[in-house]
């Protein structure tokens, strides 16, 4: 088979032996896999993911000497089963898999190893226990988004938001847009994105961003600003004192604030802010421009060492949460949001290339106001992405 081969920071179509299905696997025919940011990010700083996982204990993650096949959004045709294989999945069927795969040696991120090759290729070999046929005749070029669209369904979760949340989405890249787009399903009653570029903006309206900003000219969280957010340290000491000036003139006041306290209606509140860049010095930013008692969540992956003021973030008791992936039941429910129209992510995808134009469609994704998402199609025989 035809696949995409990383190795030393390059990209090249070779010739590999068709996979073989164990026991419990399947074969797909890859018919889509999209172009991930970490993709981007492995075929570049691979031996700092490398350094990372070896800490976790796991001693088989790519690096720049070994090669590996990219590619872990991935949709595909059945077409080999392995003894035991997919229960209620058969030759024919259109699935798409959570991508880790096992061998003798343990189990591996596909796409993330040289153990476990990826999707930028004619066929791969996945688990059949995780993998989802998909529903409602939903074509591959959706059915695709479904990875991406977990991603943005875990962030979402791990946030705890609400529809009353103020929302705040920092950069508008394909995480920060499905973001928007999960946020949006869950009925959050205002979204604020902001991006550099022009063209992201425009995406990010077109995914139901309510107001985009350019954070070169203005602060998404002035144009996020609700009644209530306090910004100051004198703001704080004075709700301090006067709400239990006010409070204390009551009788039962305990009670009140008791049961005010249960209900979260006694804390100090900001936005739910999601930062989907994944720079150095984009947590520090958060921390130090955001309202006080807001929570972050981090999805944005910083290949690089980052600084913290704790003492800012202590000050303003910032809620900091970290996400990885999804779970089986997140990337089950995706699948099915986008069958069910419940999500409509096809502003993500502004291009696509075959195995041959894989190496351009990286080059391209570096221009920001070009590119969002990029699927790659083996059977076309497209070099640039259109």
């Amino acid at each position: 088979m035809r696949a995409v081969d990383c190795h030393a920071g390059r990209l090249e179509v070779v010739d590999l032996p068709d996979p073989a299905p164990g026991r419990g696997q399947l074969v797909l025919a890859v018919r889509r896999c999209g172009i991930c940011g970490s993709d981007l990010h492995a075929k570049e700083h691979g031996d700092a993911l490398a350094e990372v996982m070896d800490e976790l204990g796991y001693a088989h993650s790519i690096r720049r000497d070994n090669h590996v096949v990219l590619g872990h959004e991935i949709v595909g045709e059945v077409v080999g089963r392995g003894r035991g294989a997919g229960r209620g999945l058969r030759e024919g069927d259109l699935v798409v898999p959570f991508p880790l795969v096992r061998d003798s040696a343990g189990v591996h991120p596909t796409g993330l190893s040289p153990r476990a090759p990826g999707g930028y290729a004619e066929q791969v070999l996945v688990e059949g226990a995780l993998s989802f046929k998909v529903p409602n005749g939903l074509d591959a070029e959706t059915a695709v988004l479904t990875e991406p669209m977990a991603v943005a369904l875990h962030a979402v979760n791990r946030g705890d938001v609400g529809r009353k949340d103020v929302a705040v989405v920092l950069g508008c890249g394909p995480v920060g847009l499905a973001v928007i787009l999960q946020l949006k399903a869950r009925g959050v009653r205002r979204i604020v994105a902001s991006d550099y570029s022009a063209g992201r903006r425009a995406l990010a309206l077109a995914c139901g961003a309510d107001t985009v900003v350019d954070p070169a000219e203005e602060s998404p969280y002035d144009a996020a600003a609700a009644a209530g957010w306090m910004r100051s340290a004198p703001q704080v000491l004075d709700h301090a004192v006067d709400s239990m000036r006010r409070l204390r003139r009551l009788p039962g006041w305990v009670h009140l604030y008791r049961a005010a306290d249960a209900l979260g209606a006694a804390d100090i509140t900001g936005p739910v802010v999601f930062e989907c860049v994944g720079v150095p010095g984009m947590i520090e930013g958060v921390v130090s421009a955001a309202p006080i008692g807001t929570r972050v969540v981090v999805v944005g992956v910083c290949m690089g060492e980052d600084r913290l003021r704790p003492t800012m973030a202590i000050n303003k008791e910032v809620d900091l949460r970290f996400v990885l992936a999804y779970t089986p039941l997140e990337l089950r429910d995706a699948l099915h949001q986008l069958a069910e129209g419940e999500i409509d992510a096809s502003p993500l995808v502004t291009g696509r290339v075959g195995l041959d134009g894989v190496a351009s469609a990286f080059t391209a994704l570096g221009d920001p106001d070009a590119h969002a998402k990029i699927l790659i199609d083996p059977s076309s025989s497209a070099t640039t992405a259109g």
